[in-house]
């Protein structure tokens, strides 16, 4: 097994992170090297990898080192132990009508059932398949969000997720009553990832692939009466969300944006303001990750 790193300055990152899930769909590992210098790392085979030339032109005069390094033969195994259950809290307090909503408790598949009890809602998420286990900042930012939308507006209509990767947003939607509940993404590798794992969930959900710089959107854009009513959450990049400010047919009944770094929220933010008259409800913040509810 083969460790590819790729280092750039902290400025630059989420602009290479960007590009790289583009070559690297099923996801990256990313750690903090000192104050400055962030490293992204792949793992595959030999010929699995992204080639060094189309790294070197992702990163461009962001380039700070690329490096390849050999694995132990266990390292799938060693792996799983950086994939851990992450608990959502259910936010407080309750609603005004004492309607409360679960806990969420996403997990690998190779560890145990939770003793929490019927309080947590549990979500399997294969992370061997496509990004998004929940273990990310910005992932769980914006289950953080789904279940406060959940709480304080209830989901009694549709959901739409842009950018669905391995469903855990879709499910997590479906899991707490939204419906229909349809996933999108750019990436065939995800929409596989993300009908297998609302399979392992016994959720109900659509999932299909979609450009969403060329093709319309479904249920947001559609003509009848659901358009108005839909949910849309958007765990994408910042590059993307603007993209999609642009390209949004009409305003949405929700919108929960993550994948930001704290710096972008108020520009992604105006964005959809100017455009669809959405006001920030809530905002919601972990290291340099921030996610942000809109609605009318």
């Amino acid at each position: 097994m083969i460790r590819l790193a790729l280092r750039v300055r902290h400025e630059h990152a989420e602009r290479v992170l960007a590009e790289l899930l583009e070559l690297a769909p099923s996801g990256v590992e990313e750690v903090r090297v000192g104050e400055a210098t962030v490293e992204y790392a792949v793992y595959g085979a030999p010929g699995e990898l992204p080639s060094l030339p189309a790294l070197n032109a992702l990163a461009g005069d962001a380039l700070v080192e690329i490096s390849t390094s050999e694995t132990a033969d266990d390292w799938q195994e060693r792996w799983k132990c950086f994939h851990r259950p992450v608990l959502i809290p259910a936010p407080l307090p309750r609603s005004r009508d004492g309607r409360r909503v679960p806990d969420l408790l996403v997990r690998p598949p190779w560890e145990p059932e939770s003793a929490r009890g019927v309080a947590v809602e549990e979500i399997v998420i294969d992370p061997g398949q496509a990004f998004g286990t929940g273990g990310h900042a910005s992932t769980r930012l914006c289950l953080e969000l789904l279940l406060a939308l959940a709480l304080f507006e209830p989901p009694a209509g549709p959901l739409l997720d842009i950018g669905t990767g391995s469903g855990v947003l879709a499910i997590a939607g479906a899991r707490v009553g939204f419906a229909p509940v349809l996933g999108v993404d750019h990436e065939r590798e995800s929409v596989d990832a993300a009908r297998a794992n609302a399979t392992a969930n016994g959720v109900e959900i659509a999932v299909r692939q979609l450009d969403l710089r060329t093709q319309p959107l479904p249920l947001i854009d559609a003509s009848d009466a659901l358009a108005g009513s839909v949910v849309v959450v958007a765990n994408l990049l910042r590059p993307l969300l603007i993209e999609l400010a642009r390209v949004m047919a009409r305003a949405p009944r929700h919108l929960l944006a993550g994948g930001l770094l704290k710096e972008q929220v108020d520009e992604v933010a105006d964005l959809f303001s100017d455009r669809f008259a959405l006001r920030e409800r809530e905002r919601r913040e972990s290291g340099e990750w921030a996610a942000v509810w809109l609605a009318p």
